[in-house]
C-alpha cells in the first residue's frame, strides 16, 4: 500500500516530541510520504528540519492567512529563502479565511498574492486555504493566473461543486481531509465523486479533522488517512489499492517529486 498525506502539521504542539513514533506508525499503516505544512516562518523552518531528518517527509513554507497580519518583511524574506530548499515542495499554507476575523481581508489578499508570485518564481505549487471565501479566492485566481492556469492544491476542500469545477479549470488539484468521511458530509462526497481521478488528493490536516470512525480521537495523525482513502475509493468506485496508488502519484506530480 502506498498512501501520501499531502497536508499534516507535524510540528504542532499536540504532536510535539512524538515525531519518530508518528512517522513509524504512519509507515506501518502504509503512509509512505507526508508533506509537513508551515504556517509561519518558525513552523516552516521546523517542517524543513523534520523533512531533513525523515526521508518520508517533505515540507512547505508559507504564512497562514490568519497569521499574515503578524508577519514582517524579514519573516517573508525567510520564507523566500526556505522556498529555495529542494526539500520544500510547496508554498503555503496560504489563501483567504473569512470565517475568523483575526486578520483584515485586505491584508490577507496582499499576502496571498505574494505567495502567488513566489509560486511562479520557484515553480512550486500553492497550498490554498479557503474558508468562507470561495468568491474571493476565484477572483484572485482570475486576476493573477499565468497562461490561464494556477499551480497548486485546494487544501481540505469543502466548497461547492461550481467552485471545484472552476479550480479544476485553472489546473488546481482538489484535496479532501477527514471531513469527507463524516456522516453529515454526503454533499461533499458527491463533489468528490465528480473530481477526475488524476486531480484528487488526500490529507489528514493532522492534528485536526480526525476521520470517521475515529472522529473523537485526538490528536489526528497521518496514519488515520487510511479511513479517508477507503471512504473516497468507495465513493469514486475504484479499488482501494488503485485509489491509494493514484492519489500518491498525483501528489508526486503536483509536488514535483520524482522518486
Amino acid at each position: 500500500m502506498n498512501l501520501f498525506d499531502t497536508h499534516a502539521h507535524l510540528n504542532d504542539e499536540q504532536l510535539s516530541g512524538r515525531e519518530s513514533e508518528i512517522i513509524e506508525t504512519s509507515l506501518d499503516a502504509g503512509v509512505t510520504a507526508i508533506t509537513a505544512i508551515g504556517t509561519d516562518l518558525i513552523s516552516s523552518s521546523q517542517c524543513l528540519e523534520i523533512a531533513n531528518r525523515q526521508t518520508s517527509v517533505y515540507a512547505s513554507a508559507g504564512i497562514h492567512p490568519n497569521s499574515c497580519h503578524l508577519a514582517s518583511v524579514s519573516e517573508w524574506h525567510g520564507i523566500q529563502q526556505l522556498a529555495k530548499d529542494p526539500r520544500v515542495v510547496a508554498i503555503g499554507e496560504t489563501g483567504l479565511d473569512c470565517y475568523w476575523d483575526d486578520c483584515p481581508l485586505t491584508i490577507q489578499r496582499e499576502w496571498f498574492v505574494r505567495h502567488f508570485e513566489l509560486s511562479f518564481e520557484t515553480g512550486k505549487p500553492l497550498v490554498v486555504h479557503m474558508r468562507d471565501s470561495e468568491k474571493e479566492i476565484l477572483n484572485i485566481f482570475k486576476e493573477h493566473h499565468r497562461a490561464g492556469s494556477v499551480h497548486g492544491i485546494m487544501h481540505s476542500f469543502t466548497g461547492s461543486w461550481e467552485t471545484a469545477k472552476r479550480c479544476l479549470d485553472y489546473g488546481m488539484y482538489i484535496s479532501f481531509a477527514g471531513m469527507v468521511t463524516f456522516k453529515s458530509a454526503g454533499p461533499l462526497r458527491e463533489i468528490a465523486r465528480k473530481i477526475p481521478l488524476d486531480r484528487i488528493l488526500i490529507e489528514t490536516d493532522s492534528p485536526y479533522l480526525t476521520p470517521h470512525p475515529h472522529r473523537d480521537v485526538r490528536p489526528n495523525e497521518p496514519k488515520m488517512i487510511i479511513h479517508t482513502a477507503r471512504c473516497l475509493a468507495e465513493v469514486c468506485g475504484v479499488a482501494f489499492e488503485e485509489f491509494a496508488a493514484t492519489t500518491s502519484q498525483n501528489a508526486k506530480q503536483v509536488f514535483g517529486i520524482s522518486c
